[in-house]
């Protein structure tokens, strides 16, 4: 679509009977690290589409009701009465939950289609507008409701190792090779920017090695497991500061899906104080008196 395209005003509006579709990031899951907004879409909203693990977060505080309260159709009724539609979703179904949220707005609904961390990092986001373009959906309404990715969680978790420029990258080569894996990583380690690595469970140890060619083996790296999630996690909530050349010995650490590599620069150091150690990255090597 042309830029013209876009701005060019060839739609009537949404009908007035149809719903919106919400695509919901609900960060790490736990209610602390979920914004306000996305508790109150998840609460309002007529269906509600998460996995089982989501709806195990989501029934942490009562943003969707108890399985008590959920009967064998998964409707389910909340303390005022209202009911909810709660959708299990897996891998396996997103084209054919997209299709169902589609009809549940056409009918009026509105949905909360639940993404862990952010629905645009490597979410859920970019596959309902494909599957909406498929469909032929333009009369959907559709809303992102941002969440905290594992990138911002997991450099939490450690310090403050993102405060200059970084970037993430996602390992994963289900729907590209490795040729270009390899290259954006080579980019990012040549730019000097903080890395932060996404579906370690694939290959950590090969990425590690590429950005050794291009970085010293000194440089800071944190391995940080289910970050924000405690022990409600997978594999449980964990941290470990190793170096560059040392992270690839670590395999009995990165534990899955939920595991995130911060690969730090040149620039980012430790800073320890009673109570742990921290890594941290300064803007630029600036000194206080630069504040």
């Amino acid at each position: 679509m042309s830029a013209e395209d876009a701005d060019a005003d060839t739609t009537e509006g949404t009908p007035d009977d149809h719903g919106t579709l919400y695509v919901v990031g609900i960060g790490p899951g736990l209610p602390a690290h979920m914004t306000q907004r996305a508790k109150s879409v998840i609460e309002s909203a007529d269906v509600v589409i998460a996995s089982n693990l989501y709806q195990e977060f989501l029934r942490e505080d009562g943003t969707i009701p108890p399985e008590s309260r959920t009967d064998e159709d998964g409707i389910a009724t909340r303390e005022d009465g209202s009911q909810q539609e709660i959708v299990r979703s897996t891998m396996g179904r997103q084209i054919e939950l997209a299709r169902a949220a589609f009809d549940y707005v056409r009918e009026g609904k509105t949905v909360a289609h639940v993404s862990g961390g952010d629905p645009s990092v490597y979410g859920k986001s970019d596959l309902i507008f494909k599957m909406a373009e498929e469909e032929s959906a333009t009369d959907v309404p559709i809303e992102i409701v941002p969440g905290v990715t594992a990138a911002l969680g997991g450099a939490a978790n450690v310090g403050a190792p993102l405060c200059n420029d970084f970037c993430t990258v996602s390992l994963s080569d289900k729907w590209r090779g490795w040729d270009e894996i390899e290259e954006k990583l080579r980019a990012a380690a040549v730019s000097d920017f903080v890395i932060v690595l996404y579906n370690c469970w694939r290959n950590y140890e090969r990425a590690v090695e590429i950005v050794r060619e291009e970085r010293t083996d000194d440089a800071l790296v944190a391995i940080v497991n289910d970050a924000g999630r405690a022990d409600a996690g997978r594999n449980g909530e964990s941290r470990h500061v190793t170096t560059l050349g040392e992270a690839a010995d670590h395999d009995d650490k990165v534990s899955g899906m939920g595991t995130s590599l911060i690969i730090g620069t040149h620039e980012t150091e430790t800073w320890s104080n009673d109570d742990r150690t921290y890594l941290v990255t300064p803007r630029g090597g600036r000194d206080v008196d630069d504040f």
